[in-house]
């Protein structure tokens, strides 16, 4: 059965507890796990009910035909629609995000934002979304959502009035998906704003934001005024390269009610050995993040001197005063994601990865080693041409996602890899 009884116990978490706290101390009850003082892994397909009755109750709330009363916690039934350790790992992943009230964990990040964007559109409905997208969502879009009938509308990130107006004359608009800062680019658009306008439709749209460049330590959508928040868990949350998970958090439980019922229905949840391992990573998420931002910006504020570089993207060295704004006004810190465009286009940006001697060529992002690779023929390879000029994706743009590797180190080995194309400056 559940870790949790069916009347849950009154949380271990004090009001005033503060996240670092409350994700080591919300949501487990040791004494339902023979004393241990971390949650095991509980490796079961299948859960005995205490009664016919509890049975009934389970089977109607999972299937959404009744909703779960204050307090109540329905008994666990089969996993594919719940076990204990995704329901500890979403009780502990809640604090680490401010606003949020529940979250829901999934096998990818892909399975999270598909599924969250499926609770709500039917054919004829409408997204409008910031542009440049993570690869796998814009091929989302293109080979599911569009065929079925939805209309994806982009707007270049950054564009506050181009976003306004396509929120306020998009019809049947159901949602505004936002990618802040975009991936790979690094532009950033306004949550606020974007939210203040949504609140001007008539049915308001759902606002729901990709964190995963800087969540959860670096910037809070849902203070900023989003509905739902989107994580590849795979990435910061994970941080080690070896899970693929996904979360959507949000406060309104009408918004989790669907997509819980619809995870059920994909039986993509997370499997119990990587919410455990998942569940054990949060502690140090906002310690590895900070140590990946801290070597980030000295590396960035460093290559920018660099003839072989045409262009650094990285929030500190923003030139455009609406982009230095919206940063000032809404993240903490910078976060680890760089990218740069290289003289001489393709050609040196694969001759750049082939001399990388401490850095790795791979793709993802947010690992404790630094990963390294070209966006446009990998992560975004899927674009069209004009998707690529749109987003501003050129053949000489690399993207790294930044460790926590002593940065000097790093950035020696930056450098002797930029000596090697230095021919292409002047090409």
């Amino acid at each position: 059965m559940s870790d949790k009884p069916a009347q849950a116990p009154p949380s271990r978490r004090a009001a005033g507890d503060h996240p670092s706290t409350a994700v080591l101390t919300r949501g487990f009850d040791p004494h339902l796990s023979v004393g241990s003082a971390r949650p095991a892994v509980f490796r079961s397909s299948t859960y005995v009910f205490s009664s016919p009755e509890s049975a009934e109750r389970a089977f109607a709330i999972v299937t959404g035909r009744e909703e779960p009363a204050p307090g109540e916690t329905p008994e666990l039934i089969y996993s594919r629609f719940n076990h204990p350790n995704a329901e500890i790992l979403e009780d502990q992943i809640v604090p680490l995000e401010e606003g949020s009230e529940w979250a829901v964990v999934f096998n990818s990040g892909m399975a999270a934002i598909m599924t969250a964007l499926m609770s709500r559109l039917a054919p004829g409905d409408a997204i409008v979304h910031t542009v440049p997208l993570y690869g796998g969502t814009q091929h989302l879009m293109h080979k599911l959502l569009e065929p079925w009938g939805v209309v994806c509308r982009p707007v270049v990130s950054g564009r506050g009035q181009e976003l306004d107006e396509a929120i306020r004359t998009t019809p049947r608009l159901k949602f505004v998906l936002i990618e802040t800062p975009a991936n790979p680019t690094m532009a950033m658009t306004d949550i606020k704003r974007a939210t203040l306008t949504a609140a001007q439709v008539d049915p308001r749209p759902i606002v729901m934001v990709d964190n995963t460049f800087l969540g959860p330590a670096f910037q809070h959508p849902m203070t900023l005024g989003a509905d739902l928040i989107v994580y590849s868990a795979t990435k910061y949350l994970g941080g080690f390269s070896d899970l693929l998970a996904g979360v959507v958090l949000g406060a309104d439980p009408e918004l989790e009610r669907p997509i819980r019922a619809l995870r059920g229905l994909f039986g993509n949840i997370l499997q119990p050995d990587e919410c455990w391992i998942l569940d054990g990573r949060l502690p140090t998420v906002s310690l590895r993040m900070n140590r990946q931002s801290k070597n980030a910006q000295r590396i960035a504020e460093a290559l920018v001197r660099r003839p072989e570089i045409r262009k650094v993207y990285y929030p500190t060295l923003f030139d455009d005063p609406e982009q230095i704004r919206i940063r000032l006004a809404q993240t903490d810190y910078p976060g680890a994601m760089i990218a740069f465009d290289l003289h001489g286009g393709k050609p040196a940006a694969f001759e750049f990865l082939r001399a990388l001697k401490l850095a790795h060529n791979a793709v993802s992002l947010g690992g404790m080693e630094t990963l390294v690779c070209h966006p446009k023929s990998t992560t975004h390879s899927g674009n069209t041409p004009e998707e690529h000029a749109i987003a501003g994706i050129t053949d000489g743009l690399v993207r790294i996602s930044v460790g926590v590797e002593d940065w000097r180190d790093l950035l020696r080995d930056f450098e002797q890899a930029l000596d090697t194309v230095q021919a292409f400056v002047t090409a």
